[in-house]
């Protein structure tokens, strides 16, 4: 099955559409990889949808708009990628939508919203569309994060010792063999905001590191900063930009105005890569797997090495075969397929539900809903295909 995943990140930048084809064999689910693209939200509605999130006020008459406009968006990514990865051949669409809200009080995820209406998906491709991944999990007293577990644990199975994988999006998260994942903390969110804030907009994230490159970490303010009392919440966890948003950061540099905005980018990127490490030792990870918009990153990764020591190396998600800008997106589409298997597509040891559940909403396509054969058993390997472990 010719599969499409659609994913925007916390970093609400881009949509990425990564197309794969997926075959079970046996207890392996072998994936083929058929390319990716990124388009960028347009500069006025990301900047809609920057003045709509927390934790500012906005109406339902925006929220309206902004499902509109960012399914819209979503749905030419995915026409594209369609024609341009598939050959007009694909079978299904697997949405994750923009996440604007995740609702959590004293550690418990009470509720999410990620918008970009899958209606419109369906209308411009044809095709049925999985979305609402994250609900579900929720409803079952999980945390609906990280999703990706799942994928993550059926992909690295088989490697030796305790391979560890890391996503550095907006914020971070990892997952461990033996199912532990949760959100670490920040990965980009505080650093972007930063950056912008800093720069008066000039500037929308720290381009190669080359702002934390040039600074020196402020021992006093890191220190600070670890004392976040999320980073001492036992997992299973979730957050975002519901947590570390920009009147965060402006309160946490209170009384820090002499630090050049190059110190405050080194100290905020130290901080990710402090906060990972911590997280990588605790599940007594023998290597991590990196993915995410932060492996690009030559300062936090050389940090996050640094943090980590030679015991515990550092590769990134291209070794294995899964491009590190594409990974989630073919994650995602991995979950549309096990959903429209009757599969599946959570680990509740790594949301804290009371059990796996089948993700999502499906809209039909036009020409009604056709699923292919509900499957028993499901696959227990994730292969890259034309990668050799």
């Amino acid at each position: 099955m010719r599969v499409i995943g659609l994913m925007s990140g916390t970093s609400y930048d881009a949509i990425d559409a990564a197309a794969a084809d997926l075959t079970i064999e046996g207890d392996r689910l072998v994936l083929t990889p058929l390319g990716l693209i990124t388009r960028g939200y347009d500069e006025g509605l990301r900047a809609a949808l920057a003045a709509a999130l927390p934790p500012a006020a906005t109406t339902l008459a925006e929220v309206c708009r902004l499902d509109t406009r960012i399914g819209q968006a979503f749905a030419a990514a995915a026409a594209e990628a369609d024609r341009e990865l598939c050959d007009g051949q694909a079978e299904l669409v697997a949405s994750h939508g923009q996440t604007v809200y995740h609702w959590v009080e004293d550690g418990r995820v009470h509720g999410t919203l990620q918008i970009g209406q899958p209606a419109w998906i369906a209308e411009a491709t044809g095709l049925p569309v999985v979305a609402d991944f994250r609900p579900r999990d929720i409803a079952a007293g999980g945390q609906g994060a990280p999703l990706v577990s799942l994928v993550d644990q059926m992909w690295l199975r088989g490697r030796p010792g305790a391979p560890t994988a890391l996503n550095l999006g907006g914020i971070a998260n990892i997952t461990a063999p033996d199912g532990t994942a949760y959100d670490t903390g920040p990965a980009n969110a505080l650093i972007d905001a930063a950056v912008r804030d800093l720069t008066r907009e000039r500037l929308g994230c720290d381009l190669d590191g080359e702002m934390a490159a040039r600074g020196t970490v402020d021992e006093k303010l890191l220190t600070e900063l670890l004392a976040e009392p999320y980073y001492s919440r036992p997992a299973p966890k979730t957050t975002g930009k519901e947590l570390f948003h920009l009147p965060y950061l402006r309160a946490a540099l209170s009384g820090y105005e002499a630090l050049t905005p190059e110190d405050v980018i080194a100290t905020l990127t130290l901080l990710t890569a402090r906060t990972v490490a911590d997280a990588v030792r605790s599940v007594r990870a023998s290597e991590v797997i990196a993915s995410g918009g932060g492996t690009p990153n030559p300062t936090l990764m050389a940090f996050l090495r640094a943090e980590l020591g030679d015991g515990i190396p550092v590769r990134t998600s291209d070794e294995l075969g899964l491009p590190s800008a594409a990974k989630e997106a073919y994650a995602f589409a991995v979950l549309g397929f096990l959903t429209a298997h009757g599969l599946a597509g959570t680990v509740a040891e790594s949301t804290g539900a009371r059990h796996a559940s089948v993700l999502g909403s499906i809209t039909p396509g036009r020409r009604g809903l056709y699923l292919p054969e509900a499957v028993e058993v499901g696959p227990v390997r994730l292969v890259v295909d034309g990668v050799t472990r």
